[in-house]
Protein backbone atom coordinates (compact mmCIF):
# COMPACT_ATOMS: atom_id res chain seq x y z
CA UNK A 1 0.00 0.00 0.00
CA UNK A 2 1.42 3.67 -1.11
CA UNK A 3 2.65 5.49 1.66
CA UNK A 4 1.86 8.66 -0.21
CA UNK A 5 0.23 11.54 1.25
CA UNK A 6 -2.35 14.24 -0.13
CA UNK A 7 -1.73 17.63 1.32
CA UNK A 8 -5.39 18.64 1.71
CA UNK A 9 -5.87 16.05 4.43
CA UNK A 10 -4.77 16.17 7.89
CA UNK A 11 -1.87 14.03 7.49
CA UNK A 12 -0.49 15.67 4.78
CA UNK A 13 -0.98 19.26 6.77
CA UNK A 14 0.66 17.95 9.86
CA UNK A 15 4.07 16.73 7.31
CA UNK A 16 4.00 19.99 6.20
CA UNK A 17 3.88 21.33 9.60
CA UNK A 18 6.92 18.77 10.83
CA UNK A 19 9.39 19.69 8.07
CA UNK A 20 8.37 23.53 8.16
CA UNK A 21 9.14 23.74 12.17
CA UNK A 22 12.50 21.43 11.68
CA UNK A 23 14.47 23.60 9.23
CA UNK A 24 12.89 26.83 11.00
CA UNK A 25 14.27 25.83 14.02
CA UNK A 26 17.97 25.56 11.83
CA UNK A 27 16.83 28.41 9.97
CA UNK A 28 16.70 30.33 13.18
CA UNK A 29 19.91 29.12 15.37
CA UNK A 30 21.56 30.22 12.25
CA UNK A 31 21.22 33.60 12.89
CA UNK A 32 20.83 33.72 16.34
CA UNK A 33 24.40 34.70 17.54
CA UNK A 34 23.80 37.59 15.13
CA UNK A 35 21.42 39.33 17.56
CA UNK A 36 22.82 37.68 20.31
CA UNK A 37 26.40 38.35 20.27
CA UNK A 38 26.74 41.63 22.35
CA UNK A 39 24.72 40.16 25.31
CA UNK A 40 26.23 36.66 24.95
CA UNK A 41 29.94 38.90 24.52
CA UNK A 42 28.70 40.67 28.23
CA UNK A 43 27.37 37.44 30.14
CA UNK A 44 29.92 34.94 29.33
CA UNK A 45 33.21 37.81 29.35
CA UNK A 46 33.77 37.02 25.88
CA UNK A 47 36.37 38.03 23.44
CA UNK A 48 35.66 38.50 19.92
CA UNK A 49 36.90 35.67 18.86
CA UNK A 50 35.02 33.84 21.27
CA UNK A 51 32.11 35.26 19.68
CA UNK A 52 33.15 34.43 16.15
CA UNK A 53 33.34 30.67 17.04
CA UNK A 54 30.10 30.62 18.61
CA UNK A 55 28.84 31.38 15.34
CA UNK A 56 31.14 29.07 13.35
CA UNK A 57 31.19 26.04 15.65
CA UNK A 58 27.90 25.93 14.42
CA UNK A 59 27.90 26.95 10.93
CA UNK A 60 31.33 24.50 10.60
CA UNK A 61 29.12 21.19 11.61
CA UNK A 62 26.62 22.18 9.58
CA UNK A 63 28.69 22.59 6.49
CA UNK A 64 30.75 20.01 6.81
CA UNK A 65 28.24 17.33 7.73
CA UNK A 66 25.11 18.50 5.43
CA UNK A 67 25.91 16.27 2.28
CA UNK A 68 26.50 13.16 4.30
CA UNK A 69 23.11 13.88 6.54
CA UNK A 70 21.15 13.92 3.66
CA UNK A 71 22.79 10.46 2.53
CA UNK A 72 22.22 8.92 5.70
CA UNK A 73 18.47 9.47 5.45
CA UNK A 74 18.35 8.20 2.12
CA UNK A 75 20.18 5.39 3.17
CA UNK A 76 18.84 5.11 6.95
CA UNK A 77 15.33 6.33 6.02
CA UNK A 78 14.51 10.19 5.96
CA UNK A 79 12.27 10.13 9.10
CA UNK A 80 14.20 8.52 11.27
CA UNK A 81 17.25 10.59 10.46
CA UNK A 82 15.05 13.51 10.34
CA UNK A 83 13.91 13.17 14.00
CA UNK A 84 17.08 11.96 15.18
CA UNK A 85 18.46 15.52 14.01
CA UNK A 86 15.87 17.11 15.48
CA UNK A 87 16.27 15.54 19.08
CA UNK A 88 19.96 15.69 18.95
CA UNK A 89 19.55 18.98 18.45
CA UNK A 90 16.83 19.83 21.18
CA UNK A 91 19.39 18.49 24.10
CA UNK A 92 22.25 20.33 22.34
CA UNK A 93 20.05 23.54 22.11
CA UNK A 94 19.48 23.04 26.17
CA UNK A 95 23.51 22.59 26.63
CA UNK A 96 23.57 25.97 24.51
CA UNK A 97 21.10 27.58 27.08
CA UNK A 98 23.03 25.96 30.03
CA UNK A 99 26.78 26.87 29.12
CA UNK A 100 28.69 28.49 32.27
CA UNK A 101 31.24 29.52 29.77
CA UNK A 102 31.92 30.64 26.41
CA UNK A 103 34.14 27.17 26.12
CA UNK A 104 31.10 25.46 26.64
CA UNK A 105 28.55 26.82 24.49
CA UNK A 106 31.06 26.87 22.00
CA UNK A 107 31.17 23.39 21.91
CA UNK A 108 27.10 22.81 22.32
CA UNK A 109 26.88 24.72 19.16
CA UNK A 110 29.38 22.23 17.16
CA UNK A 111 26.86 19.71 18.55
CA UNK A 112 24.01 21.73 17.72
CA UNK A 113 25.42 22.11 14.28
CA UNK A 114 25.92 18.03 13.87
CA UNK A 115 22.01 18.08 15.25
CA UNK A 116 21.14 20.56 12.15
CA UNK A 117 23.16 18.75 9.56
CA UNK A 118 20.92 15.87 10.60
CA UNK A 119 17.68 17.57 10.58
CA UNK A 120 18.00 19.79 6.90
CA UNK A 121 18.20 17.57 4.41
CA UNK A 122 15.93 15.33 5.27
CA UNK A 123 13.29 18.11 5.37
CA UNK A 124 12.86 18.76 2.24
CA UNK A 125 13.84 15.10 0.90
CA UNK A 126 10.57 13.96 3.41
CA UNK A 127 8.25 16.43 1.47
CA UNK A 128 9.55 15.05 -2.37
CA UNK A 129 8.71 11.49 -1.08
CA UNK A 130 5.68 11.90 0.69
CA UNK A 131 3.23 13.71 -0.79
CA UNK A 132 1.85 12.92 -4.41
CA UNK A 133 3.15 13.84 -7.45
CA UNK A 134 0.35 16.47 -8.56
CA UNK A 135 0.51 18.28 -4.75
CA UNK A 136 4.60 17.58 -4.88
CA UNK A 137 5.28 21.10 -5.96
CA UNK A 138 2.74 22.89 -4.13
CA UNK A 139 4.25 21.39 -0.85
CA UNK A 140 7.36 22.37 -1.78
CA UNK A 141 6.28 26.11 -2.52
CA UNK A 142 4.80 25.99 0.89
CA UNK A 143 7.33 25.17 2.70
CA UNK A 144 9.77 26.99 1.09
CA UNK A 145 7.02 30.12 1.88
CA UNK A 146 6.51 29.16 5.54
CA UNK A 147 10.19 28.47 5.80
CA UNK A 148 10.95 32.34 4.98
CA UNK A 149 7.97 33.42 7.13
CA UNK A 150 9.91 31.26 10.24
CA UNK A 151 13.47 33.01 9.28
CA UNK A 152 11.98 36.55 9.16
CA UNK A 153 9.93 35.88 13.10
CA UNK A 154 13.84 35.09 13.73
CA UNK A 155 14.98 37.84 14.41
CA UNK A 156 12.13 39.16 15.97
CA UNK A 157 11.49 36.67 18.24
CA UNK A 158 15.51 36.22 18.79
CA UNK A 159 15.80 40.45 19.27
CA UNK A 160 13.00 40.20 21.79
CA UNK A 161 14.05 37.22 23.88
CA UNK A 162 17.50 38.20 24.03
CA UNK A 163 16.25 42.11 25.16
CA UNK A 164 13.38 41.56 27.84
CA UNK A 165 14.41 38.14 28.63
CA UNK A 166 18.31 36.18 28.57
CA UNK A 167 19.99 34.97 25.34
CA UNK A 168 19.85 31.69 26.70
CA UNK A 169 15.93 31.62 25.95
CA UNK A 170 16.97 32.01 22.47
CA UNK A 171 17.70 28.52 22.58
CA UNK A 172 15.68 27.08 25.25
CA UNK A 173 12.61 28.03 22.73
CA UNK A 174 14.01 24.68 20.71
CA UNK A 175 13.07 22.27 23.29
CA UNK A 176 9.22 22.48 22.72
CA UNK A 177 9.58 23.30 18.88
CA UNK A 178 11.60 20.07 18.73
CA UNK A 179 9.37 18.16 20.89
CA UNK A 180 6.67 19.09 18.56
CA UNK A 181 8.51 17.67 15.55
CA UNK A 182 9.25 14.84 17.19
CA UNK A 183 5.34 13.83 17.97
CA UNK A 184 4.19 14.71 14.21
CA UNK A 185 7.17 13.25 12.92
CA UNK A 186 6.56 9.55 14.80
CA UNK A 187 2.50 9.98 14.18
CA UNK A 188 2.20 11.56 10.84
CA UNK A 189 5.37 11.03 8.55
CA UNK A 190 5.78 8.57 6.40
CA UNK A 191 9.37 6.08 6.49
CA UNK A 192 10.81 6.57 3.05
CA UNK A 193 14.55 5.71 1.35
CA UNK A 194 16.22 5.77 -1.92
CA UNK A 195 16.16 3.11 -4.12
CA UNK A 196 19.17 3.98 -5.20
CA UNK A 197 21.85 3.77 -2.59
CA UNK A 198 23.99 0.53 -2.38
CA UNK A 199 26.60 1.29 -0.56
CA UNK A 200 28.24 3.15 2.44
CA UNK A 201 28.48 6.73 2.72
CA UNK A 202 31.84 8.29 1.74
CA UNK A 203 32.90 9.16 5.50
CA UNK A 204 36.23 9.72 4.29
CA UNK A 205 35.05 12.15 2.11
CA UNK A 206 33.23 13.84 4.84
CA UNK A 207 35.85 13.39 7.59
CA UNK A 208 38.88 15.33 4.82
CA UNK A 209 36.10 18.11 4.19
CA UNK A 210 35.72 18.50 7.74
CA UNK A 211 39.30 18.32 8.89
CA UNK A 212 39.87 21.06 6.31
CA UNK A 213 37.53 23.12 6.97
CA UNK A 214 37.78 23.30 10.72
CA UNK A 215 41.88 23.89 9.91
CA UNK A 216 41.40 27.11 7.96
CA UNK A 217 38.86 28.27 10.08
CA UNK A 218 40.68 28.01 12.98
CA UNK A 219 44.24 29.00 11.38
CA UNK A 220 42.37 32.15 10.01
CA UNK A 221 40.45 33.07 13.09
CA UNK A 222 43.96 32.06 15.47
CA UNK A 223 45.96 34.74 12.61
CA UNK A 224 42.89 37.83 13.60
CA UNK A 225 44.85 37.85 16.89
CA UNK A 226 47.97 36.26 16.89
CA UNK A 227 49.20 37.28 13.38
CA UNK A 228 50.36 35.29 10.99
CA UNK A 229 53.01 33.27 12.76
CA UNK A 230 54.33 29.87 11.85
CA UNK A 231 51.14 27.90 13.19
CA UNK A 232 48.75 30.09 11.57
CA UNK A 233 50.51 29.59 8.11
CA UNK A 234 51.14 25.68 9.10
CA UNK A 235 47.37 25.21 9.83
CA UNK A 236 46.05 27.06 6.98
CA UNK A 237 48.14 24.95 4.39
CA UNK A 238 47.48 22.01 6.08
CA UNK A 239 43.65 22.63 5.38
CA UNK A 240 44.44 23.49 2.24
CA UNK A 241 46.18 20.42 1.72
CA UNK A 242 43.41 18.61 3.02
CA UNK A 243 41.02 19.73 0.21
CA UNK A 244 43.26 18.97 -2.63
CA UNK A 245 43.30 15.21 -1.01
CA UNK A 246 40.20 15.63 -0.83
CA UNK A 247 40.04 16.08 -4.37
CA UNK A 248 42.09 13.18 -5.33
CA UNK A 249 39.82 10.84 -2.86
CA UNK A 250 36.51 12.21 -4.61
CA UNK A 251 37.65 11.44 -8.01
CA UNK A 252 38.28 7.76 -7.19
CA UNK A 253 35.53 7.32 -4.44
CA UNK A 254 33.07 4.61 -6.37
CA UNK A 255 30.04 7.06 -4.60
CA UNK A 256 31.83 10.29 -3.96
CA UNK A 257 30.13 12.92 -1.59
CA UNK A 258 30.51 15.45 -4.05
CA UNK A 259 30.91 14.02 -7.48
CA UNK A 260 33.26 16.20 -9.43
CA UNK A 261 32.20 15.65 -12.85
CA UNK A 262 29.34 18.16 -12.16
CA UNK A 263 32.27 20.77 -11.86
CA UNK A 264 33.27 19.90 -15.85
CA UNK A 265 30.05 21.93 -16.10
CA UNK A 266 31.31 25.89 -16.74
CA UNK A 267 27.90 27.14 -15.83
CA UNK A 268 27.55 24.70 -12.55
CA UNK A 269 31.89 25.86 -11.56
CA UNK A 270 30.73 29.82 -12.39
CA UNK A 271 27.63 29.89 -10.29
CA UNK A 272 29.06 27.68 -6.87
CA UNK A 273 31.83 29.98 -7.30
CA UNK A 274 29.26 32.92 -7.85
CA UNK A 275 27.66 31.45 -4.27
CA UNK A 276 30.65 31.17 -2.70
CA UNK A 277 31.48 34.22 -2.81
CA UNK A 278 27.76 36.19 -2.14
CA UNK A 279 27.21 33.96 0.65
CA UNK A 280 30.70 34.73 2.25
CA UNK A 281 30.12 38.48 1.73
CA UNK A 282 26.30 37.83 3.13
CA UNK A 283 27.23 36.02 6.44
CA UNK A 284 30.03 38.26 6.92
CA UNK A 285 28.33 41.57 6.43
CA UNK A 286 25.41 40.45 8.31
CA UNK A 287 27.14 39.26 11.44
CA UNK A 288 28.77 42.33 12.19
CA UNK A 289 26.58 45.10 10.95
CA UNK A 290 24.08 43.48 13.85
CA UNK A 291 26.91 44.07 15.98
CA UNK A 292 27.76 47.72 14.57
CA UNK A 293 24.48 48.53 15.23
CA UNK A 294 23.94 47.62 19.22
CA UNK A 295 28.36 48.82 19.95
CA UNK A 296 28.35 52.10 17.65
CA UNK A 297 24.40 53.00 17.18
CA UNK A 298 23.34 52.31 20.62
CA UNK A 299 20.21 50.29 19.09
CA UNK A 300 18.75 47.24 21.99
CA UNK A 301 19.20 43.60 20.82
CA UNK A 302 15.41 43.26 19.64
CA UNK A 303 15.72 46.95 17.37
CA UNK A 304 18.76 45.35 15.42
CA UNK A 305 17.46 42.16 15.43
CA UNK A 306 14.33 43.97 13.50
CA UNK A 307 16.67 46.18 11.29
CA UNK A 308 17.79 43.90 8.48
CA UNK A 309 14.02 42.48 8.60
CA UNK A 310 13.81 44.23 5.43
CA UNK A 311 15.62 41.99 3.45
CA UNK A 312 13.39 38.82 4.64
CA UNK A 313 10.51 40.89 3.24
CA UNK A 314 11.42 41.82 -0.02
CA UNK A 315 13.00 38.32 -0.43
CA UNK A 316 9.99 36.59 0.74
CA UNK A 317 7.36 39.16 -1.66
CA UNK A 318 9.35 39.24 -4.56
CA UNK A 319 12.03 36.19 -5.02
CA UNK A 320 8.83 34.28 -7.10
CA UNK A 321 8.61 37.15 -9.81
CA UNK A 322 12.32 37.48 -9.84
CA UNK A 323 12.40 33.60 -10.74
CA UNK A 324 9.97 34.26 -13.36
CA UNK A 325 11.61 36.88 -15.05
CA UNK A 326 14.90 34.73 -15.13
CA UNK A 327 12.94 32.40 -16.74
CA UNK A 328 11.81 34.71 -19.62
CA UNK A 329 14.77 36.61 -20.00
CA UNK A 330 17.69 34.31 -18.87
CA UNK A 331 19.45 34.16 -15.31
CA UNK A 332 22.53 35.94 -16.77
CA UNK A 333 21.40 39.48 -16.46
CA UNK A 334 20.06 39.02 -12.92
CA UNK A 335 22.98 37.01 -11.69
CA UNK A 336 25.58 39.91 -12.42
CA UNK A 337 23.30 43.22 -11.64
CA UNK A 338 21.94 41.39 -8.00
CA UNK A 339 25.70 41.49 -6.80
CA UNK A 340 26.23 44.99 -7.70
CA UNK A 341 22.85 46.21 -6.08
CA UNK A 342 24.25 44.24 -2.59
CA UNK A 343 27.11 45.98 -3.32
CA UNK A 344 26.02 49.38 -3.66
CA UNK A 345 23.92 48.49 -1.13
CA UNK A 346 26.55 48.09 1.49
CA UNK A 347 28.15 51.24 0.37
CA UNK A 348 25.04 52.97 1.59
CA UNK A 349 25.83 51.49 4.79
CA UNK A 350 29.62 52.50 5.45
CA UNK A 351 27.82 56.34 6.71
CA UNK A 352 26.73 54.39 10.16
CA UNK A 353 28.26 55.46 13.06
CA UNK A 354 28.06 56.93 16.58
CA UNK A 355 26.49 60.07 15.10
CA UNK A 356 24.64 58.48 12.09
CA UNK A 357 22.57 55.73 12.99
CA UNK A 358 19.21 57.13 12.51
CA UNK A 359 17.44 54.07 11.00
CA UNK A 360 15.33 55.51 8.46
CA UNK A 361 17.95 57.52 6.81
CA UNK A 362 21.05 55.77 7.54
CA UNK A 363 20.11 52.18 8.12
CA UNK A 364 17.55 51.55 5.76
CA UNK A 365 18.13 52.15 2.69
CA UNK A 366 21.25 50.43 2.37
CA UNK A 367 19.72 47.37 4.25
CA UNK A 368 16.85 47.72 1.40
CA UNK A 369 19.14 48.19 -1.97
CA UNK A 370 21.47 45.18 -0.22
CA UNK A 371 17.82 43.06 -0.26
CA UNK A 372 16.73 43.92 -3.69
CA UNK A 373 20.10 42.74 -4.95
CA UNK A 374 19.39 39.44 -2.96
CA UNK A 375 16.39 39.41 -4.48
CA UNK A 376 17.36 40.11 -8.02
CA UNK A 377 20.09 36.96 -7.34
CA UNK A 378 18.79 34.35 -5.26
CA UNK A 379 15.87 32.53 -7.16
CA UNK A 380 17.93 32.49 -10.82
CA UNK A 381 21.29 31.27 -8.78
CA UNK A 382 19.42 28.31 -6.90
CA UNK A 383 17.33 27.69 -10.80
CA UNK A 384 20.85 27.83 -12.69
CA UNK A 385 22.89 25.70 -10.66
CA UNK A 386 19.81 22.82 -10.92
CA UNK A 387 19.55 23.46 -14.65
CA UNK A 388 23.23 22.73 -14.97
CA UNK A 389 23.28 19.41 -13.33
CA UNK A 390 21.77 16.26 -14.88
CA UNK A 391 18.58 15.26 -14.08
CA UNK A 392 19.64 12.12 -11.53
CA UNK A 393 22.27 14.50 -9.65
CA UNK A 394 19.97 17.49 -9.34
CA UNK A 395 20.00 16.14 -5.23
CA UNK A 396 23.52 16.36 -4.80
CA UNK A 397 23.79 19.67 -6.83
CA UNK A 398 21.47 21.17 -4.23
CA UNK A 399 23.33 19.74 -1.24
CA UNK A 400 26.81 21.19 -2.97
CA UNK A 401 25.53 23.96 -3.61
CA UNK A 402 24.23 24.51 -0.06
CA UNK A 403 27.28 23.20 1.82
CA UNK A 404 29.56 25.66 -0.27
CA UNK A 405 26.92 28.50 0.27
CA UNK A 406 27.38 27.53 3.98
CA UNK A 407 31.09 27.19 3.56
CA UNK A 408 31.42 30.82 2.43
CA UNK A 409 29.80 32.40 5.35
CA UNK A 410 31.98 30.25 7.49
CA UNK A 411 35.38 31.43 6.06
CA UNK A 412 33.88 35.19 5.53
CA UNK A 413 33.14 35.28 9.25
CA UNK A 414 36.65 33.46 10.34
CA UNK A 415 38.91 35.75 8.18
CA UNK A 416 37.44 39.04 7.89
CA UNK A 417 36.43 40.58 11.11
CA UNK A 418 39.83 39.55 12.43
CA UNK A 419 41.46 41.38 10.04
CA UNK A 420 39.53 44.50 10.33
CA UNK A 421 40.92 44.64 13.68
CA UNK A 422 37.78 43.33 15.24
CA UNK A 423 39.60 41.16 17.98
CA UNK A 424 39.35 40.57 21.97
CA UNK A 425 37.18 43.08 23.48
CA UNK A 426 38.33 45.80 21.57
CA UNK A 427 35.03 45.63 19.33
CA UNK A 428 33.31 47.07 22.30
CA UNK A 429 34.85 50.50 21.94
CA UNK A 430 32.80 52.54 19.26
CA UNK A 431 35.85 53.85 16.78
CA UNK A 432 36.71 50.48 16.91
CA UNK A 433 33.59 48.97 15.61
CA UNK A 434 32.98 52.02 13.29
CA UNK A 435 36.42 51.24 11.64
CA UNK A 436 35.95 47.12 11.49
CA UNK A 437 32.33 47.53 10.44
CA UNK A 438 33.85 49.80 7.23
CA UNK A 439 36.72 47.49 6.48
CA UNK A 440 34.17 44.31 6.39
CA UNK A 441 31.83 46.06 4.71
CA UNK A 442 34.49 47.48 1.77
CA UNK A 443 35.65 43.41 1.51
CA UNK A 444 32.19 42.21 0.96
CA UNK A 445 31.86 44.70 -2.16
CA UNK A 446 35.05 43.29 -2.90
CA UNK A 447 33.82 39.67 -3.03
CA UNK A 448 30.17 40.92 -4.48
CA UNK A 449 32.11 42.05 -7.44
CA UNK A 450 34.23 39.04 -8.17
CA UNK A 451 30.75 37.19 -7.69
CA UNK A 452 29.14 39.30 -10.83
CA UNK A 453 32.48 38.50 -12.60
CA UNK A 454 32.44 34.83 -11.92
CA UNK A 455 28.79 34.99 -13.66
CA UNK A 456 30.17 37.34 -16.62
CA UNK A 457 32.54 34.70 -17.48
CA UNK A 458 30.51 31.76 -17.14
CA UNK A 459 27.42 31.59 -17.75
CA UNK A 460 26.26 32.42 -21.45
CA UNK A 461 23.22 34.75 -22.42
CA UNK A 462 20.13 32.67 -23.36
CA UNK A 463 20.47 33.72 -26.63
CA UNK A 464 23.54 32.06 -27.07
CA UNK A 465 22.16 28.79 -25.58
CA UNK A 466 19.00 28.63 -27.96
Amino acid sequence: MSQLVRLETARGRAVLAATVLGSGMAFLDSTIVNVAAKHIGQDLHAGFTALQWVLNAYTLALASLILLGGSLGDRLGRRRIFLIGATWFALASLACALAPNAGVLIAARAVQGVGGALMTPGSLAIISASFIAEDRAIAVGAWSGLSGVSTAIGPLLGGWLVQYHSWRWAFLINLPLAALVVFLGLRFVPETRSTRTSHTPDVAGTALVAGALALLTFGSTHAGTAGWSAVTVGTCAAGAALLVVFVLVERRAREPLVPLRLFADRTFSGTNAMTLLTYAALGAVLFVLVLHLQVSGGYGALAAGLATLPITILLLVLSARSGALATRIGPRAQLIAGPLLAAAGLLLTLRIDAQHRNYLLDVLPGVVLFGLGLVTLVAPLTATVMAAAPGDDVGIASGVNNAIARAGGLLAVAVLPPLAGLRGEAYRQVPVMVHGYRVVALCCVGLLVLAALAVALSVRPKSERL
